[in-house]
């Protein structure tokens, strides 16, 4: 971690702080609600990521208010907010990810039954195939969405919340059965064509099932670095699941890795003052808040603050 990169991720932080609505939430632009689940999620991990927790930190008061205001969502069938968003599941999947990490690193004893329900949505959202899709039923599944669900369920067995085995090794199962022999890639779904972004989401979710040394998380890394491009549609979507992915593998990779994605980031980097955030690029972009809280999660990793990003 150098001087530069350490004072981009504090101007994000700020920036992201500035951004947090009188709710406690972070929407992608401002105050729209359809997007507050998913970017609240995905900004309380960027803070935990840099060492902010409930109370603790320059930024703890902003991470209370955060994670409060995804408890207060949380209904008694374990859904956050609104169940008929067609797109449901990936907003489950990362607010989960966020309140499960908060809960193992704090324990708080207050978060610990609406966690359970809302784990056990996702444990009853899961497919006869292993995976899980856009809405809280078990249709069908893609890569992109059970990845979120995999995570979530791994950060939350890691404190202490209730996971069914079967659950797990049936996810894995799906994962696996998306690969890509030829390419080492992974699909969307099953039998389709591998890409950078379903590749990154499918070794991350096979390395937090416990797969760490797995012949198809050797073959996507490197599948990754092949297909790594700076004008990719889906760049900011695919890091966020590569960066962990190469972290986990360690050593040279990840170090390649993170070289080659923060000379990414900092050519595209804006700032006003000690503001630093990034605009949305690509398909899957959905607003600053976003993209910023990613790059700047993705930039925290070598400070080594997020349990689930250990081996």
């Amino acid at each position: 971690m150098d001087a530069e990169t350490e004072k981009i991720i504090k101007g994000s932080l700020k920036y992201l702080a500035s951004k947090q609505t009188a709710t406690g939430a972070w929407g992608a632009y401002g105050e729209e609600k359809q997007r507050q689940l998913a970017m609240t999620g995905y900004v309380l991990i960027c803070y935990q990521a840099s060492g902010h927790l409930p109370g603790e930190g320059e930024y703890g008061k902003n991470v209370t208010a955060g994670m409060q205001y995804l408890l207060d969502i949380v209904g008694p069938d374990g859904v956050m907010g609104n169940r008929s968003d067609g797109q449901y599941m990936y907003g489950h999947g990362i607010a989960s990810i966020a309140l499960a990490e908060l809960y193992g690193q704090t324990k708080n004893p207050a978060m610990r039954a609406k966690l359970d329900r809302v784990i056990k949505l996702i444990i009853s959202a899961q497919n006869t195939e292993g995976g899980w899709r856009y809405r809280p039923v078990s249709y069908d599944a893609d890569i992109s969405v059970t990845v979120l669900q995999v995570v979530a369920l791994r950060a939350a067995k890691n404190g202490g919340i209730e996971v069914p085995q079967k659950t797990i090794d049936d996810a894995v199962k799906y994962v696996k059965a998306c690969f890509d022999e030829r390419t080492g890639g992974f699909c969307y779904q099953p039998y389709r064509d591998p890409g950078f972004a379903r590749t990154a989401a499918a070794i991350y979710s096979l390395q937090v099932c416990g797969l760490y040394d797995d012949k198809m998380v050797g073959r996507g890394s490197k599948y990754l670095f092949d297909n790594y491009r700076e004008d990719h549609e889906w760049f900011a979507y695919g890091n966020f699941y590569a960066a962990p992915a190469q972290y986990m593998i360690g050593g040279e990779t990840w170090s390649k890795w993170y070289a080659t994605v923060k000379d990414t980031l900092l050519k595209t980097v804006r700032t006003d003052g000690d503001l630093v955030w990034w605009e949305a690029r690509g398909r899957g972009g959905v607003g600053p808040n976003w993209s910023t809280a990613v790059y700047a999660t993705m930039l925290a990793m070598p400070y080594h603050y997020i349990p689930l990003y250990q081996r």
